[in-house]
């Protein structure tokens, strides 16, 4: 790299780092050890990964002046020019560097691992999309670093971003226990039904604040990114797979919560069944589609989903004009669940939660027909303030991080 290029290099990361608002952190921001010596953060595209390593260098300007905040996605960068501009920044005083979107770096597992090998004082950070956690890893990581995770908002990360309140979080078992008077605190401060359909179209990601009007639209670039880019850095696939996959998202959208024929569903997408759900999977860890399988720990062992669905309910809005009302009721509920819980496909009703929970997911008119007489089972109600006794407003499991 040439001089010029090194010190662009180190005023972009300074403007970054000087332009970013801190006025909103997502719920993860305050639970990482910001100290340690490596650091993986994870997740979809455009949850917030990157807006949180700036916020904390710019709220930590003691260790601003000793880091350098690079995105991989940079047209010149490679393995090699990394590794020397991290080099000439430890020569010069570095102490930290963080690295963003790091999948798009060729081997990127051995530059981070060579980083962390020649440079023993060094605190290392980086980002990558979630969907790299099935990408075959030529040097082992997992002993040396600290990983995350980074989900979409939560329905309460949403109202705090909105200014709708400040509200905190609760724990599943005090929703479960107490639903009825932490929903009348919460409705006596904020008309939720309005805020709750607000966030089901687009509440998930932070960047629908940037433009509102052309949000889909955006979200939609961010899909095709995933598809084009993101999928074949970890899978072989065909052009005509991708189309194939663009489809079966749609579909997924407008329909309700399928039960997938696998073996079909592969023959669709033109690949053998251990193959295609590799692909779902994938897709899986992308954010773009969600699962549930009897066996809690089955997605851990990439086997087929007993239940397939969008990941979350933004995609759905992005992906067709009117999305199937009790399929956004699902989605919500499962993808609000899957952080810190584990869901399950139970044999009545509509989610198992941590292999005791059952729940039944519906509108204001929905029963107990499904799942009565079974013990610890409850009703997710939509389009309702406040519950009683086992039915339980939807919009509350928003509240769980």
């Amino acid at each position: 790299m040439t001089d010029n290029s090194i010190r662009m290099v180190f005023d972009m990361s300074d403007a970054r780092i000087r332009e970013t608002d801190t006025a909103f952190h997502r719920y993860l921001f305050s639970q990482m050890d910001w100290d340690a010596r490596l650091i993986a953060l994870d997740g979809p595209r455009g949850v917030g990964k990157t807006t949180m390593f700036l916020q904390h260098l710019k709220e930590n300007p003691s260790e601003a002046e000793s880091a350098l905040y690079v995105s991989a996605d940079s047209i010149w960068v490679s393995a090699q020019e990394l590794f020397e501009l991290v080099n000439h920044h430890v020569l010069h005083g570095g102490k930290s560097v963080y690295l963003d979107e790091i999948h798009y770096v060729k081997d990127w597992q051995n530059l981070v691992k060579s980083l962390y090998d020649n440079f023993k004082t060094l605190k290392i950070a980086y980002t990558g999309s979630s969907i790299l956690r099935l990408a075959p890893g030529k040097a082992d990581l997992s002993r040396r670093q600290i990983e995350y995770s980074l989900p979409g908002m939560s329905f309460r990360e949403f109202l705090n971003f909105e200014g709708a309140g400040d509200f905190q979080a609760f724990g599943l078992d005090e929703i479960l226990s107490n639903h009825a008077g932490i929903a009348a605190n919460i409705t006596k401060t904020v008309k939720i039904i309005p805020k709750f359909e607000d966030y089901m179209r687009l509440g998930y990601y932070p960047f629908y604040k940037e433009d509102r009007r052309h949000f889909h639209q955006k979200l939609l670039q961010v899909v095709n990114q995933v598809l084009d880019v993101d999928l074949q850095k970890v899978e072989e696939v065909t052009p005509e797979t991708i189309r194939k996959a663009r489809r079966m998202l749609v579909i997924l959208a407008e329909s309700t919560p399928q039960t997938p024929n696998t073996s079909q569903l592969c023959r669709g997408l033109e690949m053998d069944r251990k193959q295609g759900v590799k692909i779902l999977h994938a897709l899986r860890r992308a954010g773009l589609v969600g699962m549930l399988a009897e066996e809690a720990d089955a997605l851990k062992r990439l086997c087929a989903p007993n239940k397939l669905f969008c990941d979350n309910t933004n995609i759905m809005f992005a992906l067709t004009p009117s999305p199937d009302k009790g399929t956004l009721r699902e989605v919500f509920f499962n993808r609000q669940l899957s952080v810190g819980h584990v869901t399950a496909f139970p044999q009545n009703g509509d989610c198992l939660v941590d292999g005791q929970h059952l729940f039944e997911i519906g509108g204001e008119n929905k029963t107990f027909a499904q799942i009565k007489d079974i013990p610890d089972s409850y009703l997710a109600v939509d389009n309702i303030e406040v519950g009683r006794r086992c039915r339980i407003p939807l919009w509350l499991f928003g509240f769980l991080y």
